[in-house]
């Protein structure tokens, strides 16, 4: 029987789903990481932005093209390669660091560093994380509505002040210190976290198209992908003109030794004025909590479908707000250095699932992405220890490491090794046949 609910037109959604895709990933580390980027690389930004383009929306945009792409056209299909309860495992991983260890908090204290400590100096850091579990634990249309108009007003003040930035800009970019800007770049593009979150983040895009009526997988795939496009060339265009912004800072003093949120200000004030900063403190306001909410919301229903109820929603957005707010008192500048390590880690292995997720179809075996994910995480870990001064000082002299992708040759190595294993294995003929 035809289905006559179906809608015809995937146009208007692709660009709907597209723009709440764009929302949804441009956030606080995406305001601040491009101009700091910008104003280390100078004269070279545009390699620095490469890199972080590569590593920041590339990732994202085939993370969430691989959940849809592999056979089973889900978030399992991209981890299970690593094997069942080790995939849930490091889903669960990647949650947490969106959660309560690394971005809610991070989201937190940009808000308060960019947004409450200049409008409302009397107000204290934790009515921010008050408002997100009240907000969490009861959602209400308003938080639609500001997610609806805030998206076009985030954008517009991004492109007023980019476009400014480029017709009468700061300052001519110069040559920075002795650095690698491509590998500067990739460094920053990690700690976006839109990589790493990218898998995650489809489920809200799969559950949005059976909403509109889209249940057959060839479909759904269109429409994400579609909107995967859009986004990604929205992010491109924003965050190529923000590390423009940072680059033409370099020539004047006044910006010198900035941190990430106080160099954004900066920037906004000197284009701006003092109400392009008050506007765009409000933006922030609004645009942090409303993803904070989002991300509590995701992970109240996570977790508590993983304990099968046995944990409720409320109880996991409680914890996940408290712990939160316990991490934001750290400050925004110690929650970045608290993810650098944590990111490096655990990146490869997702960039690994994630490849061999999209090429589901040719490489059938489990095996060849599954070694090759653990040796990418071994090599990654082996490498942040060695930053901790643990003796691994091996791992500098792999291939590639100047440019931080010292676990790539490991990685393909790990690989061969599992399509060899695989060749012995009943299991796999039976999966390829």
């Amino acid at each position: 029987m035809k289905d006559n609910s179906k809608p015809k037109a995937k146009g208007p959604i692709i660009v709907t789903m597209g723009l709440a895709l764009f929302a949804t990933q441009f956030g606080a580390g995406n305001l601040i990481f491009p101009p700091f980027l910008g104003q280390q690389t100078g004269s070279n930004w545009l390699v620095g932005f490469l890199g972080f383009f590569i590593m920041d929306v590339g990732l994202a945009a085939l993370a969430i093209y691989s959940v849809v792409a592999n056979r089973e056209g889900t978030v399992d299909g991209v981890t299970n390669k690593i094997g069942t309860i080790p995939g849930k495992v490091f889903v669960s991983i990647i949650l947490l660091l969106l959660g309560p260890i690394i971005c809610i908090p991070r989201t937190s204290a940009t808000t308060y560093e960019m947004g409450i400590k200049g409008l409302l100096p009397g107000v204290p850091l934790w009515v921010f994380s008050l408002a997100t579990a009240i907000l969490a634990l009861n959602p209400s249309g308003v938080v639609d509505v500001i997610g609806k108009f805030l998206t076009p007003l985030l954008l517009l003040v991004m492109v007023i002040l980019i476009i400014l930035g480029i017709v009468n800009p700061i300052g001519a970019p110069i040559g920075t210190k002795d650095l690698v800007p491509f590998q500067t770049g990739i460094v920053n593009g990690y700690q976006t976290l839109d990589g790493i979150g990218g898998v995650t983040v489809t489920i809200i895009l799969i559950v949005a198209a059976k909403k509109y009526g889209f249940t057959d997988k060839k479909d759904v795939k269109q429409l994400v992908a579609g909107a995967d496009i859009i986004s990604t060339v929205l992010l491109g265009l924003v965050y190529g003109g923000l590390t423009f912004l940072g680059a033409s800072t370099t020539s004047d003093s006044h910006f010198a030794g900035l941190a990430q949120a106080p160099l954004l200000i900066a920037i906004t004030n000197r284009l701006l004025g003092g109400w392009g900063v008050i506007a765009l403190a409000i933006i922030i306001l609004l645009a942090c909590l409303t993803t904070s909410i989002g991300l509590s919301s995701v992970i109240g229903d996570y977790f508590a479908g993983l304990s099968n109820g046995k944990v409720s929603y409320r109880t996991v957005i409680l914890v996940t707000i408290g712990f939160s707010f316990f991490m934001s008192n750290l400050g925004l500048d110690k929650i970045i250095a608290l993810a650098a390590p944590i990111l490096s880690a655990f990146y490869p292995p997702l960039i690994v699932l994630v490849i061999f997720a999209v090429l589901d179809k040719w490489i059938t075996s489990k095996y060849v992405g599954g070694v090759a994910a653990y040796t990418a995480f071994a090599t990654s870990l082996l490498s942040v220890l060695n930053g901790f001064g643990l003796p691994f000082g091996f791992v500098g002299d792999l291939p590639f490491t100047k440019l931080a992708l010292g676990w790539v040759v490991p990685a393909l190595v790990g690989a061969v090794v599992g399509g060899i294993y695989s060749a012995t294995r009943k299991d796999e003929l039976k999966l390829s046949n």
